[in-house]
Protein backbone atom coordinates (compact mmCIF):
# COMPACT_ATOMS: atom_id res chain seq x y z
CA UNK A 1 0.00 0.00 0.00
CA UNK A 2 1.59 3.24 -1.20
CA UNK A 3 0.23 6.47 0.32
CA UNK A 4 0.58 10.01 -0.99
CA UNK A 5 1.11 13.19 1.01
CA UNK A 6 -2.57 14.12 0.75
CA UNK A 7 -3.48 11.09 2.87
CA UNK A 8 -2.59 13.14 5.95
CA UNK A 9 -5.15 15.87 5.13
CA UNK A 10 -7.97 14.37 7.27
CA UNK A 11 -5.61 14.38 10.25
CA UNK A 12 -4.63 17.98 9.53
CA UNK A 13 -8.34 18.84 9.31
CA UNK A 14 -8.95 17.21 12.70
CA UNK A 15 -6.18 19.29 14.26
CA UNK A 16 -7.50 22.42 12.56
CA UNK A 17 -10.98 21.82 14.01
CA UNK A 18 -9.56 21.46 17.53
CA UNK A 19 -7.46 24.59 17.12
CA UNK A 20 -9.83 26.89 15.22
CA UNK A 21 -13.48 26.05 15.96
CA UNK A 22 -13.32 27.10 19.66
CA UNK A 23 -12.00 30.53 18.57
CA UNK A 24 -14.54 31.40 15.86
CA UNK A 25 -17.55 33.19 17.41
CA UNK A 26 -19.97 31.48 15.01
CA UNK A 27 -18.80 27.96 15.99
CA UNK A 28 -17.43 28.32 19.53
CA UNK A 29 -20.67 27.54 21.36
CA UNK A 30 -21.50 24.71 18.95
CA UNK A 31 -18.04 23.15 19.38
CA UNK A 32 -18.33 23.05 23.18
CA UNK A 33 -21.13 20.47 22.88
CA UNK A 34 -19.85 16.90 23.17
CA UNK A 35 -22.19 15.82 20.36
CA UNK A 36 -20.57 18.37 18.04
CA UNK A 37 -17.06 17.15 18.84
CA UNK A 38 -18.15 13.55 18.29
CA UNK A 39 -19.75 14.47 14.96
CA UNK A 40 -16.53 16.06 13.69
CA UNK A 41 -14.44 13.13 14.95
CA UNK A 42 -16.64 10.54 13.25
CA UNK A 43 -17.19 12.48 10.01
CA UNK A 44 -13.43 12.77 9.56
CA UNK A 45 -12.39 9.46 11.12
CA UNK A 46 -14.81 6.83 9.82
CA UNK A 47 -14.26 7.47 6.07
CA UNK A 48 -10.50 7.29 6.66
CA UNK A 49 -10.88 3.99 8.55
CA UNK A 50 -13.04 2.51 5.77
CA UNK A 51 -10.61 3.68 3.09
CA UNK A 52 -7.60 2.22 4.95
CA UNK A 53 -9.47 -1.06 5.56
CA UNK A 54 -10.23 -1.40 1.84
CA UNK A 55 -6.73 -0.33 0.74
CA UNK A 56 -4.65 -2.12 3.36
CA UNK A 57 -6.81 -4.75 4.97
CA UNK A 58 -8.48 -5.31 8.33
CA UNK A 59 -5.27 -5.37 10.35
CA UNK A 60 -4.33 -1.80 9.35
CA UNK A 61 -7.37 -0.41 11.16
CA UNK A 62 -7.61 -3.09 13.85
CA UNK A 63 -4.28 -2.14 15.44
CA UNK A 64 -5.27 1.51 15.80
CA UNK A 65 -8.67 0.64 17.25
CA UNK A 66 -7.03 -1.63 19.84
CA UNK A 67 -4.52 1.08 20.75
CA UNK A 68 -7.38 3.56 21.19
CA UNK A 69 -9.24 1.16 23.51
CA UNK A 70 -6.07 0.52 25.55
CA UNK A 71 -5.35 4.26 25.71
CA UNK A 72 -8.85 5.22 26.89
CA UNK A 73 -9.14 2.30 29.31
CA UNK A 74 -5.97 3.38 31.11
CA UNK A 75 -6.96 7.05 31.19
CA UNK A 76 -10.48 6.20 32.37
CA UNK A 77 -9.29 3.91 35.16
CA UNK A 78 -6.76 6.43 36.48
CA UNK A 79 -9.28 9.27 36.14
CA UNK A 80 -11.93 7.43 38.15
CA UNK A 81 -9.56 6.25 40.88
CA UNK A 82 -7.80 9.61 41.30
CA UNK A 83 -11.23 11.27 41.49
CA UNK A 84 -11.90 9.32 44.68
CA UNK A 85 -8.75 10.52 46.46
CA UNK A 86 -8.66 14.00 47.91
CA UNK A 87 -5.76 15.84 49.47
CA UNK A 88 -7.73 17.78 52.06
CA UNK A 89 -6.59 20.90 53.79
CA UNK A 90 -5.47 24.24 52.45
CA UNK A 91 -1.95 25.59 52.61
CA UNK A 92 -0.93 29.09 51.66
CA UNK A 93 -0.60 29.42 47.86
CA UNK A 94 2.89 30.92 47.89
CA UNK A 95 5.40 30.43 45.06
CA UNK A 96 7.45 28.11 47.30
CA UNK A 97 4.49 25.90 48.22
CA UNK A 98 3.21 25.73 44.64
CA UNK A 99 6.67 24.81 43.35
CA UNK A 100 6.96 22.03 45.95
CA UNK A 101 3.51 20.80 44.86
CA UNK A 102 4.65 20.56 41.24
CA UNK A 103 7.97 18.99 42.20
CA UNK A 104 6.21 16.21 44.12
CA UNK A 105 3.92 15.71 41.13
CA UNK A 106 6.90 15.43 38.81
CA UNK A 107 8.34 12.61 40.94
CA UNK A 108 5.00 10.82 41.33
CA UNK A 109 4.43 10.90 37.56
CA UNK A 110 7.14 8.31 36.94
CA UNK A 111 5.61 5.84 39.39
CA UNK A 112 1.82 6.26 39.12
CA UNK A 113 1.79 7.52 35.54
CA UNK A 114 1.43 11.04 34.21
CA UNK A 115 -2.36 10.66 34.05
CA UNK A 116 -2.62 9.38 37.62
CA UNK A 117 -0.32 12.05 39.04
CA UNK A 118 -1.96 14.87 37.08
CA UNK A 119 -5.49 13.87 38.08
CA UNK A 120 -4.40 13.32 41.68
CA UNK A 121 -2.82 16.76 42.05
CA UNK A 122 -4.67 19.17 39.77
CA UNK A 123 -7.76 19.45 42.00
CA UNK A 124 -5.92 20.10 45.30
CA UNK A 125 -3.59 22.47 43.48
CA UNK A 126 -6.59 24.42 42.17
CA UNK A 127 -8.18 24.37 45.63
CA UNK A 128 -4.99 25.71 47.19
CA UNK A 129 -4.89 28.54 44.65
CA UNK A 130 -8.64 29.22 44.73
CA UNK A 131 -8.16 32.65 46.32
CA UNK A 132 -5.59 33.75 43.76
CA UNK A 133 -6.42 35.70 40.61
CA UNK A 134 -3.48 34.48 38.52
CA UNK A 135 -3.73 30.70 38.09
CA UNK A 136 -3.35 29.91 34.39
CA UNK A 137 0.44 29.58 34.57
CA UNK A 138 0.09 27.07 37.41
CA UNK A 139 -2.14 24.84 35.28
CA UNK A 140 0.22 25.18 32.31
CA UNK A 141 3.21 24.04 34.33
CA UNK A 142 1.15 21.19 35.78
CA UNK A 143 0.73 19.99 32.20
CA UNK A 144 4.43 20.52 31.44
CA UNK A 145 5.83 18.84 34.54
CA UNK A 146 3.26 16.48 36.06
CA UNK A 147 1.34 15.41 32.94
CA UNK A 148 4.45 14.95 30.77
CA UNK A 149 8.07 15.61 31.69
CA UNK A 150 7.89 13.96 35.11
CA UNK A 151 6.99 10.58 33.64
CA UNK A 152 10.39 9.76 32.14
CA UNK A 153 11.95 7.46 34.74
CA UNK A 154 9.92 4.22 34.48
CA UNK A 155 7.77 2.45 31.89
CA UNK A 156 4.79 3.16 34.18
CA UNK A 157 5.32 6.89 33.75
CA UNK A 158 4.17 7.40 30.16
CA UNK A 159 2.53 5.11 27.56
CA UNK A 160 5.42 5.35 25.03
CA UNK A 161 7.89 3.97 27.56
CA UNK A 162 5.49 1.17 28.45
CA UNK A 163 5.29 0.18 24.78
CA UNK A 164 9.09 0.10 24.74
CA UNK A 165 9.04 -2.18 27.80
CA UNK A 166 6.65 -4.53 25.95
CA UNK A 167 9.13 -4.60 23.06
CA UNK A 168 12.02 -5.72 25.26
CA UNK A 169 13.47 -2.56 26.84
CA UNK A 170 14.49 -3.51 30.42
CA UNK A 171 12.22 -2.05 33.11
CA UNK A 172 15.09 -0.22 34.83
CA UNK A 173 16.70 1.11 31.64
CA UNK A 174 14.72 4.36 31.77
CA UNK A 175 16.49 5.28 35.02
CA UNK A 176 19.52 5.93 32.81
CA UNK A 177 17.61 9.03 31.65
CA UNK A 178 17.82 10.52 35.15
CA UNK A 179 20.10 13.44 34.26
CA UNK A 180 17.83 14.56 31.39
CA UNK A 181 14.77 14.10 33.63
CA UNK A 182 16.35 16.08 36.46
CA UNK A 183 17.64 18.89 34.25
CA UNK A 184 14.36 19.39 32.38
CA UNK A 185 12.13 19.32 35.45
CA UNK A 186 14.50 21.38 37.59
CA UNK A 187 14.66 24.08 34.91
CA UNK A 188 10.87 24.09 34.52
CA UNK A 189 10.42 24.32 38.30
CA UNK A 190 12.89 27.23 38.43
CA UNK A 191 10.97 29.02 35.67
CA UNK A 192 7.66 28.34 37.37
CA UNK A 193 8.94 29.62 40.73
CA UNK A 194 10.14 32.85 39.11
CA UNK A 195 6.91 33.30 37.16
CA UNK A 196 4.72 32.57 40.18
CA UNK A 197 6.82 34.94 42.27
CA UNK A 198 6.18 37.66 39.69
CA UNK A 199 2.42 37.03 39.57
CA UNK A 200 2.14 36.65 43.35
CA UNK A 201 3.49 40.17 43.73
CA UNK A 202 0.56 41.41 41.62
CA UNK A 203 -2.17 39.61 43.56
CA UNK A 204 -4.74 41.96 45.12
CA UNK A 205 -4.08 42.42 48.82
CA UNK A 206 -7.47 41.06 49.86
CA UNK A 207 -6.80 37.83 47.94
CA UNK A 208 -3.49 37.30 49.73
CA UNK A 209 -5.03 38.06 53.15
CA UNK A 210 -7.90 35.66 52.49
CA UNK A 211 -5.45 32.97 51.43
CA UNK A 212 -3.36 33.44 54.58
CA UNK A 213 -6.44 33.31 56.80
CA UNK A 214 -7.86 30.14 55.25
CA UNK A 215 -5.25 27.61 56.37
CA UNK A 216 -6.02 23.98 57.21
CA UNK A 217 -3.54 21.13 57.83
CA UNK A 218 -3.11 18.71 54.94
CA UNK A 219 -4.55 15.21 55.06
CA UNK A 220 -5.68 12.45 52.72
CA UNK A 221 -9.31 11.51 52.30
CA UNK A 222 -10.21 8.36 50.36
CA UNK A 223 -6.79 6.84 51.06
CA UNK A 224 -8.24 3.32 50.69
CA UNK A 225 -8.48 4.02 46.96
CA UNK A 226 -4.69 3.88 46.77
CA UNK A 227 -5.18 0.10 46.75
CA UNK A 228 -7.11 0.45 43.48
CA UNK A 229 -4.23 2.55 42.15
CA UNK A 230 -1.89 -0.32 43.01
CA UNK A 231 -4.15 -2.78 41.14
CA UNK A 232 -4.03 -0.60 38.01
CA UNK A 233 -0.25 -0.17 38.18
CA UNK A 234 0.27 -3.93 38.63
CA UNK A 235 -2.11 -4.61 35.74
CA UNK A 236 -0.13 -2.25 33.50
CA UNK A 237 3.15 -3.86 34.53
CA UNK A 238 2.16 -7.53 34.57
CA UNK A 239 -1.16 -8.32 32.86
CA UNK A 240 -1.31 -9.14 29.12
CA UNK A 241 -3.56 -7.38 26.66
CA UNK A 242 -4.73 -8.10 23.13
CA UNK A 243 -1.73 -9.33 21.12
CA UNK A 244 -2.24 -7.44 17.85
CA UNK A 245 0.97 -8.83 16.32
CA UNK A 246 -0.18 -12.43 16.84
CA UNK A 247 -3.63 -11.60 15.51
CA UNK A 248 -2.23 -9.85 12.43
CA UNK A 249 0.08 -12.83 11.83
CA UNK A 250 -2.95 -15.15 11.98
CA UNK A 251 -1.79 -17.46 14.81
CA UNK A 252 -3.36 -15.86 17.89
CA UNK A 253 -4.79 -18.07 20.62
CA UNK A 254 -8.05 -17.31 22.42
CA UNK A 255 -6.19 -15.68 25.35
CA UNK A 256 -4.35 -13.36 22.98
CA UNK A 257 -7.71 -11.95 21.88
CA UNK A 258 -8.72 -11.08 25.47
CA UNK A 259 -7.81 -7.59 26.84
CA UNK A 260 -7.01 -8.94 30.32
CA UNK A 261 -5.13 -5.79 31.36
CA UNK A 262 -7.96 -3.47 30.39
CA UNK A 263 -10.58 -5.69 32.04
CA UNK A 264 -8.65 -5.59 35.33
CA UNK A 265 -8.25 -1.80 35.12
CA UNK A 266 -11.93 -1.22 34.40
CA UNK A 267 -12.97 -3.55 37.24
CA UNK A 268 -10.69 -1.52 39.54
CA UNK A 269 -12.30 1.71 38.32
CA UNK A 270 -15.80 0.30 38.86
CA UNK A 271 -14.90 -0.99 42.32
CA UNK A 272 -13.42 2.37 43.28
CA UNK A 273 -16.44 4.27 41.97
CA UNK A 274 -18.93 1.94 43.63
CA UNK A 275 -17.29 1.42 47.03
CA UNK A 276 -14.94 4.41 47.42
CA UNK A 277 -15.34 7.47 49.61
CA UNK A 278 -18.27 9.38 48.08
CA UNK A 279 -17.52 12.53 50.04
CA UNK A 280 -13.99 12.70 48.62
CA UNK A 281 -15.29 12.11 45.10
CA UNK A 282 -18.43 14.23 44.86
CA UNK A 283 -18.09 16.92 47.55
CA UNK A 284 -14.36 17.53 47.71
CA UNK A 285 -13.26 16.76 44.13
CA UNK A 286 -16.61 17.75 42.60
CA UNK A 287 -16.12 14.76 40.30
CA UNK A 288 -17.71 14.93 36.85
CA UNK A 289 -17.28 12.92 33.67
CA UNK A 290 -16.67 15.88 31.34
CA UNK A 291 -12.84 15.74 31.12
CA UNK A 292 -12.61 12.04 30.22
CA UNK A 293 -15.57 12.35 27.84
CA UNK A 294 -13.81 15.17 25.98
CA UNK A 295 -10.59 13.17 25.66
CA UNK A 296 -12.43 10.01 24.56
CA UNK A 297 -14.45 11.94 21.97
CA UNK A 298 -11.63 13.91 20.38
CA UNK A 299 -9.18 11.04 20.34
CA UNK A 300 -11.56 8.85 18.33
CA UNK A 301 -11.00 11.27 15.47
CA UNK A 302 -7.30 11.63 16.21
CA UNK A 303 -6.57 7.89 16.31
CA UNK A 304 -8.57 7.14 13.13
CA UNK A 305 -7.29 10.04 11.03
CA UNK A 306 -3.68 9.45 12.04
CA UNK A 307 -3.69 5.88 10.61
CA UNK A 308 -2.59 7.04 7.13
CA UNK A 309 -0.33 9.71 8.67
CA UNK A 310 1.65 7.05 10.56
CA UNK A 311 1.79 4.77 7.51
CA UNK A 312 2.97 7.63 5.31
CA UNK A 313 5.64 8.44 7.91
CA UNK A 314 6.79 4.81 7.82
CA UNK A 315 7.05 4.93 4.03
CA UNK A 316 9.16 8.08 3.89
CA UNK A 317 11.33 7.15 6.87
CA UNK A 318 14.10 5.78 4.68
CA UNK A 319 14.63 9.19 3.11
CA UNK A 320 14.89 11.01 6.44
CA UNK A 321 18.31 12.10 7.74
CA UNK A 322 18.33 10.08 10.97
CA UNK A 323 20.88 10.57 13.75
CA UNK A 324 20.89 11.32 17.48
CA UNK A 325 19.52 14.85 17.04
CA UNK A 326 17.02 14.18 14.28
CA UNK A 327 15.57 11.14 16.05
CA UNK A 328 14.72 13.50 18.93
CA UNK A 329 13.41 16.21 16.60
CA UNK A 330 11.27 13.90 14.47
CA UNK A 331 9.93 11.87 17.39
CA UNK A 332 9.37 14.96 19.50
CA UNK A 333 7.87 17.11 16.78
CA UNK A 334 5.43 14.42 15.69
CA UNK A 335 4.65 13.39 19.29
CA UNK A 336 3.36 16.89 19.88
CA UNK A 337 0.66 16.52 17.23
CA UNK A 338 0.28 12.76 16.79
CA UNK A 339 -0.31 10.85 20.00
CA UNK A 340 3.14 10.16 21.46
CA UNK A 341 2.67 6.39 21.99
CA UNK A 342 2.26 5.29 18.34
CA UNK A 343 4.88 7.85 17.28
CA UNK A 344 7.36 6.25 19.70
CA UNK A 345 6.63 2.80 18.26
CA UNK A 346 7.12 4.02 14.68
CA UNK A 347 10.57 5.45 15.38
CA UNK A 348 11.50 2.57 17.69
CA UNK A 349 10.94 0.13 14.82
CA UNK A 350 12.69 2.49 12.41
CA UNK A 351 15.78 2.82 14.63
CA UNK A 352 16.35 -0.93 14.53
CA UNK A 353 16.57 -0.84 10.70
CA UNK A 354 18.91 2.10 10.07
CA UNK A 355 22.69 1.98 9.96
CA UNK A 356 24.14 1.15 13.38
CA UNK A 357 26.21 4.04 14.83
CA UNK A 358 28.19 1.75 17.13
CA UNK A 359 27.91 1.26 20.87
CA UNK A 360 25.41 -0.70 22.95
CA UNK A 361 22.01 -1.86 21.76
CA UNK A 362 18.79 -2.14 23.80
CA UNK A 363 16.03 -4.45 22.54
CA UNK A 364 17.71 -4.47 19.14
CA UNK A 365 17.85 -0.65 18.93
CA UNK A 366 21.09 1.40 19.20
CA UNK A 367 20.99 2.88 22.69
CA UNK A 368 21.96 6.37 21.56
CA UNK A 369 18.91 6.40 19.27
CA UNK A 370 16.62 4.94 21.92
CA UNK A 371 17.61 7.75 24.29
CA UNK A 372 16.64 10.36 21.70
CA UNK A 373 13.36 8.62 20.84
CA UNK A 374 12.35 8.22 24.49
CA UNK A 375 13.15 11.82 25.35
CA UNK A 376 11.34 13.15 22.29
CA UNK A 377 8.18 11.10 22.84
CA UNK A 378 7.80 11.88 26.55
CA UNK A 379 9.01 15.46 26.84
CA UNK A 380 7.52 16.83 23.62
CA UNK A 381 4.08 15.41 24.34
CA UNK A 382 3.56 18.63 26.32
CA UNK A 383 3.99 20.97 23.34
CA UNK A 384 0.32 20.82 22.31
CA UNK A 385 -2.88 19.85 24.07
CA UNK A 386 -3.16 16.65 22.01
CA UNK A 387 0.40 15.36 22.45
CA UNK A 388 -0.53 13.37 25.56
CA UNK A 389 -3.93 12.35 26.91
CA UNK A 390 -3.65 14.03 30.35
CA UNK A 391 -3.10 17.45 28.75
CA UNK A 392 -6.72 17.82 27.70
CA UNK A 393 -7.94 16.33 30.99
CA UNK A 394 -6.02 18.87 33.08
CA UNK A 395 -7.28 21.66 30.83
CA UNK A 396 -10.88 20.47 31.17
CA UNK A 397 -10.70 20.14 34.98
CA UNK A 398 -9.20 23.63 35.27
CA UNK A 399 -11.86 25.17 33.03
CA UNK A 400 -14.50 23.45 35.14
CA UNK A 401 -13.07 25.34 38.13
CA UNK A 402 -13.28 28.70 36.37
CA UNK A 403 -9.71 28.98 35.01
CA UNK A 404 -9.66 30.51 31.51
CA UNK A 405 -7.18 28.29 29.70
CA UNK A 406 -5.47 29.37 26.46
CA UNK A 407 -6.80 28.23 23.10
CA UNK A 408 -4.94 25.52 21.15
CA UNK A 409 -2.74 28.13 19.45
CA UNK A 410 -2.38 30.18 22.63
CA UNK A 411 -1.15 27.11 24.49
CA UNK A 412 1.44 26.38 21.79
CA UNK A 413 2.63 29.96 22.14
CA UNK A 414 3.16 29.37 25.88
CA UNK A 415 5.07 26.13 25.30
CA UNK A 416 7.43 27.86 22.87
CA UNK A 417 7.98 30.56 25.47
CA UNK A 418 8.64 28.36 28.51
CA UNK A 419 9.05 24.68 27.56
CA UNK A 420 10.78 24.53 24.17
CA UNK A 421 13.82 26.64 25.23
CA UNK A 422 14.40 24.25 28.15
CA UNK A 423 14.17 21.25 25.80
CA UNK A 424 16.58 22.95 23.39
CA UNK A 425 19.10 23.44 26.20
CA UNK A 426 18.69 19.80 27.26
CA UNK A 427 19.32 18.56 23.70
CA UNK A 428 22.43 20.71 23.30
CA UNK A 429 23.84 19.60 26.64
CA UNK A 430 23.02 15.89 26.66
CA UNK A 431 22.28 14.68 23.11
CA UNK A 432 24.42 16.83 20.80
CA UNK A 433 28.07 15.72 20.56
CA UNK A 434 30.14 18.69 19.33
CA UNK A 435 31.78 20.76 22.04
CA UNK A 436 30.38 23.96 20.55
CA UNK A 437 26.84 22.59 20.93
CA UNK A 438 27.40 21.81 24.59
CA UNK A 439 28.84 25.29 25.11
CA UNK A 440 25.79 26.78 23.41
CA UNK A 441 23.56 24.67 25.68
CA UNK A 442 25.37 26.01 28.74
CA UNK A 443 24.91 29.60 27.49
CA UNK A 444 21.20 29.00 26.85
CA UNK A 445 20.80 27.47 30.32
CA UNK A 446 22.45 30.48 31.95
CA UNK A 447 20.27 32.83 29.88
CA UNK A 448 17.11 31.03 31.04
CA UNK A 449 18.23 31.16 34.67
CA UNK A 450 19.11 34.85 34.28
CA UNK A 451 15.60 35.51 32.97
CA UNK A 452 14.17 33.65 35.99
CA UNK A 453 16.26 35.84 38.29
CA UNK A 454 15.03 38.94 36.45
CA UNK A 455 11.41 37.92 37.05
CA UNK A 456 12.06 37.36 40.75
CA UNK A 457 13.70 40.77 41.10
CA UNK A 458 10.85 42.40 39.20
CA UNK A 459 8.34 40.68 41.47
CA UNK A 460 10.14 41.91 44.57
CA UNK A 461 10.12 45.47 43.26
CA UNK A 462 6.37 45.26 42.63
CA UNK A 463 5.84 43.89 46.13
CA UNK A 464 7.85 46.77 47.65
CA UNK A 465 5.86 49.32 45.65
CA UNK A 466 2.58 47.87 46.91
CA UNK A 467 3.90 47.85 50.46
Amino acid sequence: MQLQWWSILPFAAMLACIAVLPLVPATAEWWEKRSSQLTVALVLGIPVAIWMWIAGGFTVVFGSVVEYVQFIALLLALFVVSGGIFLKGDIQATPRNNTIFLGIGGVLASFVGTTGAAMLLIRPLLNTNAERRYRVHTVLFTIFIVANCGGLLTPLGDPPLFLGFLRGVPFLWTFSLFREWFFTNAMLLATYYALDHYYYAQEPGENVREDRADIEPLGLRGAANLAWFAVIILAVALAPSIDTEAIEAGHATLMEWIPTREIIMLIAALGCYRFGDRRARFEDNQFEWGPIQEVATLFIGIFLTMIPALHYLDEVAGSLPLNRITFFLFTGGLSSVLDNAPTYVTFFEMAGKVAHPGGATVAGVPEVYLVSISLGAVLCGAITYIGNGPNFMVKSVAEGRGVEMPSFGGYVGKTFTYLVPVLAAMVLLFIAQPAWAKALGAVLTLALLANDARLIVKGRRLALQDA
